[in-house]
Order: C-alpha cells, then sequence, then structure tokens
C-alpha cells in the first residue's frame, strides 16, 4: 500500500514538473498568436480549461484511487 502512496506521490511530482515546462514553453513561444493553425485553441489552453484535480501526496489510498480514476476520465 505505502508503494501505492509512493508512486502517486511520484506522478503528483512529475505532473506538476510537465506543467511547468508546458508554461515555460508557452512563455518562449509567446510571439506566436494563441491556437493553432487551424483557428482553435492552443494544447495549452485546452489543458488549463480542463481544470486538472490535484494530487497533494495524501496517504489515504482511497484518495489516491479517485484522484486516478478522476485523471483516467479526463483523458
Amino acid at each position: 500500500m505505502q508503494g501505492l502512496v509512493q508512486a502517486m506521490q511520484t506522478q503528483a511530482h512529475t505532473q506538476a514538473a510537465l506543467q511547468d515546462q508546458l508554461e515555460a514553453q508557452a512563455q518562449v513561444l509567446a510571439p506566436v498568436p494563441q491556437g493553432n493553425d487551424h483557428g482553435g485553441p492552443s494544447i495549452m489552453e485546452r489543458l488549463k480549461r480542463m481544470a486538472l484535480p490535484s494530487f497533494k501526496g495524501e496517504s489515504q489510498p482511497l484518495l489516491a484511487e479517485s484522484w486516478m480514476r478522476e485523471i483516467e476520465k479526463i483523458f
């Protein structure tokens, strides 16, 4: 069970690092108009709209599993 909690914490840190990386890339590409070549929203805008639930490293397995289910539903 502790392994699951540790895996979930690692996943949360990875998600935060990915979000930071995406935001940094978006800043580098700031002169580029928001959206894609087809006039739709950019990937970053679509991710932000999803309002992904965050995992705060809870030690209760049910909370971790619930978070995983919510993420899986979104993707």
